[in-house]
């Protein structure tokens, strides 16, 4: 059940390889599924990583002796199963939670919601209980309504730090890159797209107006790249014909957005990831845009930036569809007994 889930200041790459230590203690729960072997084997590889803690309902004692022939510094334990949560998260720093169960083809994130909603609350009561000032990174979908359970399990503990808690956008950035890198023949690790709003449809708002280095598309080129931005979720799904979703990716993502949380709470500055927050920007509570981030989580929300009239449009489309899908979040914790 739990296996379901701006460009970086440095790429994934250079954050495997660099000289830097920290002592970090990372936790994966949803260890054991296709998002969480990969990003778990990524962050083992890191040197920014001291500790991983590895949790999921199943198999995770494999997957942690696994990783833990690795030859690199990490110790790494494994947890299984409800009775031994807790022992996972106490001591966290970052908490990463790909747990949940994928889509399969014809499932939009929304028919997740009700599985993943109670993992998802679980997962952040342990949170709450067990490593309250931890930065909580969610990979598990529907993540515009996640973010908000997330949030209000936290506020019934009274620990929850608006700054701590990101919804992990990361994958519409990549994806971005990649595509915009395609199409103009561009080196995909100098390309960066800024992505807004939330994680699902028409609520990712890739800001190719925003781009580095400066791309132009005529109009119904740039209305096709943004709706496959927006699909390409859905492209996996169909792609890999009823067998997952996007997990090698996602891992990616997820790991480059650890990397870079893990480097500002090391004192490096200037470290710009989106991620989907608590928010002012909009008339929503949460919406994604790229945030400044430091050793306490979100230094300065950054905003949307000057946005085309082309990207005004996509914003205002997907208002209504945020505010539900937060709603709901927030309903669900409400209801729950």
């Amino acid at each position: 059940m739990f296996s379901r889930a701006v460009r970086p200041t440095v790429s994934l790459a250079r954050s495997l390889s660099t000289s830097s230590q920290n002592n970090a203690k990372v936790a994966v729960l949803g260890a054991s599924g296709g998002i969480g072997q990969p990003l778990s084997l990524l962050l083992k590889n890191s040197p920014l990583v001291s500790h991983l803690s590895l949790f999921d309902i199943a198999h995770t004692p494999g997957v942690a002796a696994d990783l833990g022939h690795i030859e690199t510094r990490a110790k790494v334990t494994g947890h299984m199963g409800p009775d031994q949560l807790d022992a996972a998260l106490q001591g966290c720093e970052v908490v990463v939670i790909p747990a949940g169960v994928p889509r399969k083809p014809g499932m939009t994130r929304d028919d997740l919601f009700n599985t993943n909603a109670t993992i998802v609350a679980t997962l952040a009561d342990a949170c709450a209980r067990n490593c309250p000032e931890a930065m909580i990174c969610i990979i598990a979908n529907p993540v515009n309504s996640t973010i908000p359970i997330t949030a209000e399990v936290m506020k019934k503990h009274g620990v929850y730090n608006p700054n701590r808690v990101f919804g992990v956008t990361t994958l519409d950035i990549v994806r971005s890159n990649a595509f915009v890198a395609e199409l103009k023949g561009l080196d995909p690790a100098r390309v960066n797209v800024p992505v807004i709003g939330g994680h699902a449809g028409k609520t990712i708002i890739p800001l190719i107006s925003q781009c580095t280095p400066k791309v132009e598309f005529p109009a119904d080129q740039l209305s096709a790249l943004t709706v496959r931005i927006q699909d390409a979720g859905t492209e996996v799904v169909k792609a890999k014909a009823g067998a997952g979703s996007a997990t090698l990716s996602m891992a990616y993502a997820g790991a480059r957005f650890t990397f870079s949380v893990l480097d500002a709470m090391n004192g490096k500055e200037g470290v710009v990831e989106c991620a989907y927050v608590r928010s002012e920007e909009t008339e929503c509570k949460y919406f994604s845009t790229p945030l400044l981030l430091g050793k306490n989580g979100i230094e300065k929300n950054l905003g949307m930036g000057n946005l085309s009239a082309f990207e005004e449009k996509l914003v205002a489309d997907a208002i209504g569809e945020l505010k539900g899908s937060i709603k709901k979040g927030e309903e669900f914790v409400a209801n729950m007994k």
